[in-house]
Order: C-alpha cells, then sequence, then structure tokens
C-alpha cells in the first residue's frame, strides 16, 4: 500500500460496479448468474439487484490467479483505519473469525486462559481443536444479577495456575455494553510473553471515536475480532479479525484461517465491509457524535417513565463490576415495573412493530447505531411508554432460580472436545446433577453457555434453566428443547 492510503476508494464495491457495466457473459457459479435464472417469486422480495451484485471473486470480482489483490487492498486500508498490522475480511461471522484466533495461538491439548463468558462459537472452536480451556470467571454483579468481564486481578490468578497457558481470550464488550480493561490484561499477558486476543464482535465502531470504550488495537491487544454486522454497517455474517505486533505469526494465522474459511466467499458480504470502512474513516467521527448524542436524549426520556431505570455507566462500572461501558447500548430495566425482559421483547414486536436485541428475567437492550436518528428514537420511547401503561394487564415476571455469585461456574472435568465426542446418553433432569455434561445449553441472547461439554452438573444450574426456560427464557441448542432431559457423558 501506498505511504498515504486513499480512504475514498473500496476497491471491492468499485471492481462489482466495473463487472456488472461490463455485463460479461458468464459460464461459472453462482448458478443464477446474475439473477437471469432465479425464480420471480425470490426477486419479489430480495430483488433483482441484490443477486445482480452475487458475484464469484475468482474470475469475477477479480481475474483466475486474483492478481489485481483487489481484496488485499480492501483489507490493507481497513487495517489502516483502525491501527491495526493487518486485517482479514471474513464472511462466516465472528463465530469462524474467533476459532481461526483460538487455533492460531493454541493447539490440541494445549492451555490458553478464556473469559467463562465466552459465547458459544468459542466452545465450538474448543471442540474442533482439542484446546484445553482454563477458565477466568467474570465478575458477577449480585445487584444488578449480571455478569461482567473478568477483571486483570482473575487474569493474573489464571496465569498462575497454568503459567505454561499459550495466551488469553478476553470477551469484551458484552451484549449488556459492559466492557474490561483491556490494556491492563494485555500487560499482564504480555509480561508473560503470551499473546491476548480480543472478542470484541460488539465493538467494530469503538476505533471511530474517542468517547467510546477502548479498542483492543489501541490498547495493545496482539488479535481482535469485530462483527461489523453488530454494531457497524456491514452486512449480516460481516467479520474482520486484526493483527498487530510480533507475537503472532501472520503466516500461521492465515494457514490455520485458511482450514476453516469457505472457498465461496461472498462479495456482497465483502463489498459491505469495505464500503462500511470507507464511510467510518471519512464521516465517523461525525456519525458516532450523533449516535452519542441521540442515545443520551433517549435514555433521558426511557428514565423518566414510570416503573423503568435504564441502566447506565454508574451502574456498570465500579468495583468488582466492569472497567467501562458502550453508552450506545440501551440497557433497559423493567424489575420495579413487574415483568420480565421476555415478555417486554414480545409485547414491543407485537403490538408495536419495534424489535429490540437481549432480553432476559428482568431486562432488556436496545443498541444505537450511526443508522438511528430522532425519529427511530421517538419510536423507541413512545413504544416503552405504551408497554408501561399496558404493563399492569401483562404476565408478572416469574421467579428463577438465580444462584448466588460462583454458583454458575462448573468444574471442567474432562476436554470439551473429549466429552463432546465421547459416548453419551440422555438423563432426567432430577438425575443430571452430578454427572459431567456432554452438551453445551446457551441461552440466548447472549449465547453465553450456562452448561458445556466436560463440566460438572450441579442442581443449582439445572434448577437455573428449567426455571429460566419457565419464565421464556429461550435454549437453542440443547439436545432437548424442554429440558426434561440432560445429554451427559457415559464414562
Amino acid at each position: 500500500m501506498s505511504a498515504t492510503p486513499d480512504h475514498s476508494r473500496a476497491p471491492v464495491l468499485e471492481a462489482m460496479r466495473a463487472h456488472r457495466e461490463r455485463n460479461p457473459m458468464t459460464f461459472l457459479p453462482p448458478g443464477h448468474k446474475q439473477g437471469r435464472g432465479v425464480d420471480p417469486r425470490v426477486l419479489d422480495v430480495l430483488g433483482r439487484d441484490l443477486f445482480a451484485a452475487d458475484i464469484i471473486m475468482m474470475n469475477g470480482v477479480d481475474d483466475r490467479r486474483m492478481s489485481q489483490e483487489i481484496l488485499t487492498e480492501a483489507e490493507e486500508l481497513m487495517a489502516d483505519a483502525v491501527d491495526a498490522d493487518l486485517a482479514y475480511f471474513s464472511t462466516c461471522g465472528s463465530s469462524l473469525s474467533v476459532k481461526a484466533c483460538i487455533i492460531t495461538v493454541a493447539g490440541p491439548g494445549e492451555e490458553l486462559l478464556i473469559s467463562r463468558n465466552a459465547h458459544k462459537s468459542v466452545i465450538a472452536g474448543l471442540i474442533i481443536s482439542g484446546v484445553r480451556p482454563v477458565w477466568v470467571h467474570p465478575r458477577w454483579d449480585p445487584e444488578w444479577q449480571l455478569a461482567h468481564p473478568p477483571g486483570p486481578a482473575a487474569v493474573a490468578e489464571g496465569f498462575a495456575r497454568a503459567p505454561d497457558a499459550k495466551g488469553m481470550l478476553l470477551i469484551t464488550p458484552t451484549d449488556y455494553g459492559a466492557c474490561a480493561a483491556i490494556e491492563e490484561t494485555a500487560k499482564l499477558c504480555h509480561e508473560h510473553g503470551k499473546p491476548l486476543i480480543v472478542d470484541e464482535a460488539w465493538g467494530a465502531h469503538l476505533p471511530f471515536h474517542p468517547d467510546l470504550p477502548a479498542w483492543a488495537m489501541d490498547a495493545g491487544a496482539d488479535l481482535c475480532v469485530t462483527s461489523v454486522h453488530k454494531m457497524g454497517a456491514g452486512l449480516e455474517q460481516g467479520s474482520v479479525y486484526h493483527l498487530q505486533g510480533d507475537r503472532v505469526d501472520p503466516k500461521v494465522l492465515a494457514a490455520r484461517a485458511d482450514l476453516l474459511n469457505t472457498t465461496s466467499p461472498s462479495a456482497l458480504i465483502f463489498g459491505g465491509l469495505d464500503g462500511w470502512r470507507r464511510q467510518m474513516h471519512e464521516h465517523g467521527h461525525a456519525l458516532l457524535d450523533k449516535a452519542l448524542e441521540l442515545s443520551a436524549w433517549t435514555r433521558e426520556r426511557l428514565a423518566a417513565l414510570r416503573g423503568v431505570r435504564v441502566m447506565g455507566r454508574a451502574d456498570f462500572v465500579g468495583p468488582g463490576r466492569a472497567d467501562d461501558q458502550d453508552p450506545l447500548k440501551l440497557v433497559v430495566d423493567l424489575q420495579e415495573l413487574g415483568i420480565s425482559g421476555y415478555t417486554a421483547s414480545e409485547w414491543l414486536r407485537e403490538n408495536r412493530n419495534v424489535e429490540v436485541g437481549l432480553s432476559d428475567h428482568r431486562r432488556f437492550a436496545a443498541q444505537f447505531t450511526v443508522a438511528d436518528d430522532e425519529s427511530t428514537a421517538e419510536i423507541l420511547v413512545s413504544s416503552v411508554q405504551a408497554l408501561v401503561e399496558a404493563a399492569e394487564d401483562l404476565p408478572r415476571a416469574r421467579p428463577i432460580d438465580l444462584p448466588a455469585p460462583g454458583e454458575l461456574e462448573l468444574d471442567q472435568v474432562e476436554l470439551p472436545r473429549d466429552a463432546f465426542f465421547g459416548p453419551c446418553e440422555d438423563v432426567p433432569a432430577a438425575k443430571a446433577a452430578g454427572r459431567i455434561a456432554a452438551e453445551t445449553i446457551s441461552p440466548y441472547p447472549p449465547g453465553v453457555p450456562a452448561v458445556l461439554p466436560g463440566e460438572r452438573i450441579t442442581q443449582d444450574v439445572v434448577d437455573y434453566l428449567r426455571t429460566g426456560l419457565a419464565a421464556g427464557m429461550y435454549i437453542p441448542d440443547s439436545a432437548d428443547p424442554e429440558l426434561e432431559t440432560f445429554r451427559v457423558s457415559a464414562r
């Protein structure tokens, strides 16, 4: 790349436009051939332009040798925009990107420190790789019944337990917007000569405004994964992972990622990533200024409603809590109103045509991005106001047997890989306590497993999951959707 990168360019999008203008007669995938073969009923929903832009990368967007290096140039521009040494586009979401980072830093049987608030995709990476997790437990806030990312002291204790660990995987921000002390954690890892991976899936916007929490590359992390489709303006599945420094060999990263990457990447997703980088480099600060102002205004309006508390930085940050919080995440607590976040989410969708993200036994979360404006904010406020007015007629929040701090921290007695692939059996819930789990059970969102393969199940976690399910919790990955039985190791 030149000494002065031209961020007004978007190489992937430019090549896609050139391909459309050239309008070649193609005899290679995709088989719909720019939409000519698509059922008109499909075009009626998705539109012809989408298929016209669905172009193969090799001998399509680029030539058969990829000699124009269109994707490489786009990735170099991304790396420059966010102060990384290298950036890699992924069309399989951060679920794949984080797996690539795990198997780059550690191999089968090797230890890796991992935040226990990890997404289920991390657990899948452990199962696939045979890496041995050394869990670093989150900070539990008993007042708000929330788990925050682990602090530096817990990371130091993790290295004391596992001095040969190959590195650390830290998950920050959480789906609630709670953030870890990345810089202090990176220094701890580097003192041990080990890299820090940050799963910053919820933080793709963080490099572009100083009033947002720390961006992993600026805070000294070695590898960082972001989901541009979450808080950015990319298409679903659009992810980027970034590298800096010399603790991780980029050739090893490329080779390990190649084991998992698709050989048929979507130019649509690459184009979305490319265009988003250009937009944020040119206008990101101003766009995020507006989003932050809008978020603060909305927070004040919601907080004035009866029975509603919008959790702010003071609720998230402090001793025993998180180190920062993303102000673009509005976490709305409804405990005083007497309804659950599950009920609120469903009521808003069915009665106000408003969709919110995370919901739990007492809260829901709404995120603000550069796509929002005064009209969308006003819709959220008026809809929550209508929810408050309807609350007396809605079902009361059902109690959940939420364990005390530490009681959801299960003992890892087998490798996740061994328990998952080993002989297993289904046992009644009443007999699950004491057995070794052979499945992942993840309340969604945020998709953090309460049980993972190789952990010894306790009665506390059985009660928590079963009462949570009865109260409206969504658990998509358990072998028995009703949790009448649990899948356990037969050994």
